[in-house]
Parts: structure tokens; C-alpha cells; sequence
């Protein structure tokens, strides 16, 4: 007789509420001596308040059993550019902090409202946007994405745009590639199955392994916006159906 499916295990609603009540209580805890950073350099109140992000994937490890495994660091160049990444989960915009130093953000700028994490947040000179001013927004993008490449900042964005259900794929939007083309940066794009292990809603977390795949640099020069969304967007779904596959990868310690 055939043996049966192995059923991946769907994770316990207990460690996940212990997951969420950790993590909020520790932003909170936190968020008060970050926001007395302030008047410290940027790279001093960066790799302070970036510990909680750090702090929280190790929690989720211990709590829930979710590790990680990444292969590619080895295309990260040394200049700083912009990542594009695909995005289901908040996983990932914690982990990748840990591989792309120092790092900044294209987000809603509704974030930034959140006590103490959204207030903490921005210290770290995000992009906030209102994704409803339309062109602004785009002018917004590249006028204070130039400026924090010069900074030698990585500029991280989410194509997607919203977290997208894992398996599932999402309308890639412009913005970040629109700023590559204009600064000249190279993207390196970013492909991971983190919302099959952290959902994008519910508290349950599944306990395994999140593939992350990081692919070598796409030189900008000569390509169009579109061009480069287009290369950026095949190589992540080409990526997709092999990430749940079991392969050998270096194993990264983010908290090292």
C-alpha cells in the first residue's frame, strides 16, 4: 500500500499567542529607549532599534520552531542597492535586515503612526509614502531613495506591495525599479516561502525551515522601468515552486 501524504503540521495556537505577546510586549519595551536615541548618529540608532527585529525572528525560533535557511549571500555586492523581494509575511521584513546593512524602507506612511514601533521606525529615515498622491509618491521615492543610496543605505522594497497569501502571486508595481533606473543601482532580488511558516493572518505558526534565495545583481544601465520590473518579477516566481523543495544551503545565523 502507497504510504500516506505527510501532512505538514499546522502549528500550535498556544505558541503562537506566546509568539505575539512577546513580540508586543518587547516593541513596547523597546520602543521607549529607542526613541531616546535620537540624538545619536544614524548608525548608532540603527543597529540599536534593528536588535528588536533580530530579537524577534530568534523568538519566533524558540517559540514556534520556525528557522531559516539562506542561500546566495554570496551575491550580495558591497555597494549598497535596492532589494526587491516578493512579500507574505512580516518575516521577511525583519530577516532581511540582518543581511542587508544598514537598510532603509518604501513604505505606507500609516506605519509610522503605531505607538512606540511606528515612532521607533522613524528614526531609521523610512520612505513613507501615501500610496494615494500618485506621482508625488514616485518623485517622493526617488528623490529620498538618491539620497539615502548616497548615505550608502540599502533601499528594501516589496513589488507586491501588500503581503500576498503564499502560493499566490501579486500585482509588481513600478516604484522600485522606477528608482533603480533613475540612481543607476543595482537590485538584487530576493525570493523566500516565509508566509508558509508566518501567515499573513491568524496567530498559528508552522514550525519548519523558510527557504531564502537571494539572486546576483541586475545592472540597471540601459534598461527601461519595465525591462527591469520584468526581469526582477521572472526570476523571483521562477524561484517559487523549488523554494518548499528540500536542498543543501549555507546556513545563516542572523543574531551572529
Amino acid at each position: 500500500m502507497a504510504d500516506e501524504p505527510t501532512v505538514a503540521p499546522r502549528g500550535s495556537l498556544l505558541r503562537g499567542l506566546v509568539f505575539h505577546l512577546g513580540m508586543a510586549l518587547s516593541a513596547c519595551l523597546w520602543g521607549i529607549p529607542s526613541l531616546l536615541t535620537f540624538p545619536l548618529p544614524h548608525g548608532m540608532r540603527y543597529w540599536f532599534i534593528t536588535r528588536w527585529s533580530l530579537w524577534t525572528i530568534w523568538w519566533l525560533r524558540v517559540t514556534n520552531g520556525v528557522r531559516w535557511e539562506v542561500d546566495g549571500l554570496e551575491n550580495i555586492p558591497a555597494q549598497a542597492g535596492v532589494v526587491m523581494s516578493n512579500h507574505q509575511s512580516a518575516w521577511e521584513t525583519l530577516a532581511l535586515q540582518g543581511w542587508f546593512k544598514p537598510q532603509t524602507w518604501v513604505l505606507k506612511r500609516e506605519l509610522m503612526w503605531i505607538p512606540f514601533f511606528g515612532w521607533a521606525l522613524s528614526l531609521l529615515r523610512p520612505i513613507a509614502i501615501n500610496r494615494r498622491a500618485g506621482r508625488s509618491a514616485a518623485r517622493q521615492v526617488i528623490e529620498q531613495g538618491r539620497a539615502r543610496l548616497a548615505a550608502g543605505s540599502w533601499v528594501v522594497v516589496f513589488p507586491e506591495g501588500t503581503r500576498i497569501t503564499a502560493g499566490h502571486k501579486g500585482r509588481y508595481r513600478l516604484g522600485g525599479a522606477v528608482l533603480a533606473c533613475a540612481t543607476g543601482a543595482k537590485v538584487v532580488p530576493v525570493a523566500h516561502n516565509a508566509g508558509e511558516f508566518w501567515p499573513k493572518e491568524g496567530f498559528r505558526k508552522r514550525p519548519g525551515c523558510i527557504q531564502v534565495r537571494i539572486g546576483k545583481p541586475i545592472e540597471t544601465k540601459g534598461l527601461k522601468p519595465q525591462q527591469l520590473l520584468a526581469q526582477v518579477e521572472a526570476w523571483i516566481e521562477a524561484q517559487m515552486p523549488r523554494l518548499s523543495q528540500p536542498h543543501d544551503t549555507t546556513v545563516s545565523s542572523l543574531l551572529g
